[in-house]
């Protein structure tokens, strides 16, 4: 596959996750409630999976891309790429969000947010930064588990888009209250780098403990769990 499609690839995949999933926290949050949050988080990546994986794998997501980097599943120069077109595609759609959010009267940037992910008092249930930090690793850890898993050699071919989209909507049942989950270094960077303030600030968690988890998945599925003869 072309590297810029790839690249694009990744940046529209990203957009979307960021736009779909964070929009559906502000724009309809007080409707569909944290069920359909997380269900439309699952969702976006379930359908990105069948829309641009076959073009760039869709990472959509810096953890996994550094965990398959780890794994030795991409190269460091795709990897690196990778990451910048994440970001970028999400700080595009939290960009997006607030120009949509700001046509409601009653929308404020400060007392709204745009589904930023935070701690402590930043937390939608005031949860501390050390429970933020365990969760952030583990439900990343998780997440990546599923992706190993469902993209394996061993698994059905063409489902893995299912298993991975629900591992991420019912991660999401769980983070959201929280830290609003981020298992995305992407995704809370494109929110925080709009609003600022405590988001900001916090931001380094949202960054540093999905990175972990998925170095963590890495490095279990290919010593514990991985079938050498039948590699990944």
């Amino acid at each position: 596959m072309d590297d810029g499609k790839k690249y694009l690839a990744e940046l529209l995949g990203t957009f979307v996750l960021v736009l779909i999933g964070t929009g559906s926290a502000v724009v309809a949050g007080t409707y569909i409630g944290f069920l359909g949050i997380a269900l439309a988080f699952g969702l976006s990546v379930l359908v990105m999976v069948y829309a641009i994986g076959p073009i760039s794998g869709c990472h959509i997501n810096p953890a996994i891309t550094i965990a398959m980097l780890a794994g030795g599943k991409i190269s460091a120069k795709d990897a690196a790429v990778y990451i910048v077109v994440q970001c970028v595609g999400a700080v595009l759609a939290s960009i997006v969000l607030l120009s949509i959010m700001t046509g409601h009267p009653g929308y404020n940037l400060a007392t709204n947010g745009l589904g930023q992910n935070g701690y402590g008092a930043a937390s939608p249930a005031n949860y501390s930064m050390m429970s933020g930090f365990i969760a952030e690793v583990i439900l990343t850890f998780i997440f990546l588990l599923v992706i190993f898993g469902a993209t394996s050699s061993k698994a059905p071919v063409g489902f893995a888009g299912i298993p991975i989209g629900l591992s991420l909507a019912i991660i999401h049942m769980v983070g959201i209250p929280i830290t609003g989950t981020s298992v995305n270094p992407a995704r809370s960077l494109g929110p925080a780098l709009v609003v600022g303030g405590t988001a900001l600030a916090q931001l380094w968690l949202f960054i540093v403990a999905p990175i972990i988890g998925a170095l963590i998945a890495a490095l279990v599925w290919k010593y514990l769990l991985e079938d050498p003869a039948t590699p990944a």
